[in-house]
């Protein structure tokens, strides 16, 4: 087939999608910019900080408004007021997360962050009430904070008034915070398993936010063809897994009923129940 016939038949396909995109549309829709057919508006957005591109559009078409991400329609809200009024005055009519595939991929639909339905509003609730029972806002929890900054400042006092970069440092000190909620004990900051399990869990965030990820949650199937990082960051989420795992045997081999002493015990517990 020559170059322009190729071509028709790109218009005529491109413009075949257009058609049934039209009619298809809901038409009680807020208003929006105009969307490609497959890859919607990406190729008008700031990949980098898609939220300057929202606050532009919101000027022409209102703090409500429509957009496509790839074939995904989604519902933009813009300002305090408009999120308020939806997440918190209307809080049971928007509180679904939209599926995200390649949190997706990595939880399985499973978690507390990205996840809908009965079971995730079972688990949200049990974690609440257990993390308040084990010292959420309470002076239990003060004492493990007071614990970590002491550690926080002897490392910071270890670098003999260098210059340093404070980001891992802090991010060590919050999740033995978590990790004394969850496991029941702290990490030295020393400990490579540990420094290991950060820099995962740090990698598959900045994956997250990139332009291949950010391009992954709009084409999971064509990406998912290609070698790339998110391979490679799904390998290094199973670390972080068998991590768990045997966190969570440990605790199976211990466990007592009369006294549970962090999350996972309480997990177990109910499980049992």
């Amino acid at each position: 087939m020559d170059v322009p016939s190729t071509l028709l038949l790109l218009g005529l396909v491109i413009a075949l999608l257009l058609l049934l995109r039209w009619r298809n549309k809901p038409k009680n829709l807020p208003p929006g910019p105009t969307a490609l057919p497959l890859v919607g508006n990406i190729l008008s957005m700031d990949n980098r900080s898609p939220f300057k591109t929202f606050l532009k559009w919101s000027k022409t078409y209102g703090p409500v408004m429509t957009a496509y991400l790839g074939s995904q329609r989604v519902l933009v809200l813009v300002g305090y007021e408009t999120v308020k009024e939806a997440l918190v005055d209307n809080a049971d009519d928007f509180v679904g997360r939209a599926p995200v595939p390649f949190v997706q991929k990595i939880l399985k639909g499973y978690g507390l962050i990205i996840s809908n339905g009965e079971r995730w509003r079972q688990l949200r609730r049990f974690a609440l009430t257990t993390l308040r029972d084990f010292g959420m806002g309470r002076k239990r929890m003060e004492g493990w904070i007071h614990e970590e900054s002491r550690h926080l400042l002897d490392t910071f006092k270890d670098t003999k008034a260098a210059p340093f970069d404070p980001t891992f440092y802090l991010s060590r000190a919050v999740s033995n915070i978590i990790c004394a909620l969850v496991f029941g004990q702290r990490f030295s900051y020393k400990d490579t398993h540990f420094l290991r399990l950060l820099q995962i869990i740090s990698g598959m965030l900045q994956f997250g936010s990139s332009s291949l990820g950010q391009l992954y949650n709009v084409f999971p199937r064509l990406v998912d063809l290609f070698p790339g990082k998110h391979h490679t960051v799904v390998k290094e989420v199973d670390e972080v897994k068998a991590f768990s795992r045997g966190k969570v045997q440990e605790h199976k081999e211990s466990l007592d009923p009369d006294n549970p002493r962090d999350f996972i015990d309480c997990f177990l517990i109910r499980l049992n129940q």
